[in-house]
Parts: C-alpha cells; sequence; structure tokens
C-alpha cells in the first residue's frame, strides 16, 4: 500500500508531487497560465520552521491522512490539544513536496474572508490619481496585495500549502464562507472587477512576495488546489456541511515512545537526564494539559543550564512543566 504515497513523512525533500494523479472530475479547475513560484524559497518566518519541519515525526495515520486529502484535493482538518505538532504538519509537508513556503493566515474572531483573500490600498490609489499625470501609465496591481488564502487560490500549476491557524476561533460564518471559495477555485476582486472595460488583465502582489499574479477582469481563478491545512483546539463545532467537504485527522497525545523520537530529532540523543524527564512529562501529563515543546524545553534546559544534581535539573523542570488547564496549579 506504500506505492500511492505522496508525502512519505520521512523530511527528506523530494519531487513526489509530480506522481499526484489528476484531480477527480468534480474537483478539476481552471486552467489558466502558470503562475511561477519558488519551490526552495525559505520559509520566511525564521531558520525555526525548516528545522521544525525536518525534525517533525509523523507516524503512518498522518502520513495517510495528508495523501488522502492530497488526492481528493479537499482540506485537511486537524484537531487536537495544544502543542501536539497541528500547525507543524504544514511545514512537514511543505518542506518533504518542496512546494515553498507555507502560507499561514492566523484567525482570530475577527477574521473575515476578504482578509485572507486580498488587501487594497485606496488611499495610495487616490494619491497616486491626485500627483500622477493622467497620460502616465497605470499600474494598479501594485495597490493590491494577495492574502495567504488568495495566495493560495493562484493558478500555480503545483498546489501551494496553506495554514489556517486555529480557525476554531473564527466567527461563526467563517467555514461556511471558506466554503464557496473552496469549492468553485474562484474569487472575485470588486475592485479590479468595475476596471474591467478599461484594464482587463492587472498583476498583484502574492502574499510571498513571489512573482505577480496576473489576475484577469478581477477575478483570480486556481489551477492545482491547494493543501490546506485547518487547525483546530476543538473549541467550537462546525457545520455538517463544512466538515462533510474536509478529511478529518485528530492527533492524540504522543505516545512514549513518540515523545523520545521527538525529543531526538530536535535534541539529538536521548540522555538519562531526557528519560527521566520524559517520564517526568508524561506523569504531569496524566494530571493535566500539557503541551510537547514544553518537554523539549524542559529537556534543553537540563542540557545547557541544570547543574549536577537531580534537585537542580527537577527545579529547572519545574520552571516550564507548568499545566496549561486554568484551574491547575
Amino acid at each position: 500500500m506504500s506505492d500511492w504515497l505522496i508525502y512519505r513523512g520521512s523530511g527528506e525533500p523530494h519531487d513526489g508531487i509530480a506522481d499526484l494523479p489528476e484531480p477527480p472530475p468534480w474537483r478539476a479547475f481552471y486552467s489558466d497560465e502558470a503562475t511561477p513560484f519558488d519551490r526552495g524559497h525559505a520559509y520566511g518566518l525564521s531558520d525555526r520552521w525548516p528545522l521544525r519541519a525536518v525534525a517533525y515525526q509523523a507516524d503512518p495515520q498522518m502520513v495517510e491522512m495528508v495523501n488522502t486529502a492530497l488526492y481528493l484535493r479537499r482540506p485537511l482538518l486537524v484537531t487536537g490539544d495544544p502543542g501536539v505538532g497541528k500547525s507543524s504538519l504544514a511545514y512537514a509537508v511543505a518542506h518533504e513536496l518542496r512546494l515553498g513556503p507555507v502560507l499561514r493566515w492566523p484567525i482570530t474572531s475577527r477574521s473575515t474572508l476578504k482578509d485572507g483573500l486580498y488587501r487594497y490600498d485606496a488611499i495610495g490609489r487616490l494619491e497616486e490619481v491626485d500627483t500622477v499625470s493622467p497620460a502616465a501609465p497605470v499600474d494598479v496591481g501594485r495597490y493590491f496585495r494577495l492574502g495567504p488564502l488568495g495566495t493560495a487560490m493562484a493558478p500555480y500549476a503545483l498546489p501551494r500549502v496553506l495554514l489556517v491557524d486555529e480557525i476554531d476561533k473564527s466567527d461563526i460564518d467563517l467555514p461556511n464562507d471558506l466554503l464557496d471559495v473552496f469549492e468553485e477555485g474562484i474569487f472575485e476582486i470588486p475592485e479590479l472587477s468595475r476596471l474591467a472595460d478599461t484594464l482587463a488583465d492587472a498583476e498583484v502582489r502574492p502574499a510571498d512576495d513571489g512573482a505577480r499574479v496576473a489576475v484577469s477582469a478581477g477575478r483570480v481563478r486556481c489551477r492545482a488546489f491547494p493543501f490546506v491545512v485547518l487547525t483546530s483546539n476543538g473549541e467550537r463545532d462546525f457545520p455538517p456541511a463544512f466538515l462533510r467537504r474536509c478529511v478529518r485527522l485528530h492527533l492524540p497525545a504522543p505516545t512514549p515512545e513518540r515523545l523520545r523520537a521527538i525529543v531526538h530529532a530536535h535534541l539529538g540523543e536521548t540522555t538519562s537526564h531526557a528519560e527521566n524527564l520524559i517520564s517526568l512529562f508524561l506523569d504531569r501529563r496524566s494530571k493535566g494539559e500539557l503541551a510537547t515543546d514544553q518537554l523539549l524545553q524542559a529537556v534543553y534546559l537540563a542540557r545547557h543550564a541544570a547543574g549536577e544534581t537531580a534537585a537542580d535539573r527537577d527545579h529547572l523542570a519545574d520552571l516550564v512543566l507548568q499545566y496549561l488547564n486554568q484551574d491547575r496549579t
């Protein structure tokens, strides 16, 4: 069964995305001229993201669900407690499949669909109209910038990776608003549509500052459906119409074996000190909510800051292994 896997969870970059078959007929979109993007581009945040992507420990279920979403061209809704690796999964897939920088859209209660699609600098455009000669060539596109969602839906030949982080924090309407864009693979920029009679095409900046995206008659049309990771901490329920259009993956708390693999991948060979901290972490996790990155911090402190005694190491562990539950101390 491993022959069907495009994403393998190995952390080693490869060009397996070329083996992805054509989409199902009901998920085929448009054949606009492809916009280029740099598949080897840095992640745009800091060096930590490529390192975390390489060190990510994907189990067989994660690998299968990622590939299911890739094949079916459906968003992957990833649920689980904080710190289990929901967001990092998007970076791991982007790194291994060489799909360029992750387009991250952090969601708040004030986020709207337009925030993810594009921004328009109306003031800058008005200032240009007032100061530039009417005979001068107009580059209207430079006053627009696609958001992470808008960039992901641009006509790229290969799927981009879109991380919609903590969608459960959104307004109640946002999940359903996303469905129309994901289902139809097209969205409109009204400010450019109104100029379609005199300006048929414009080139706008993408969220990652790559090559400009051609917009025809004010519409952006998807060519290759992006790999979309929607993360949720389980703080709310989603409507059935939204759930049935997603591939769903729940990430449980890491097992002791997986915790050892995570520590080894991030910090090297596990020592007896690290084993003791893993045991301490598991004991405390059974009594309250802890995140995996807290364990990594404790192991790092024990390795670089602790004294020789067990009391010193326990003291430093207490500094970071604090419960996330509000009602625990």
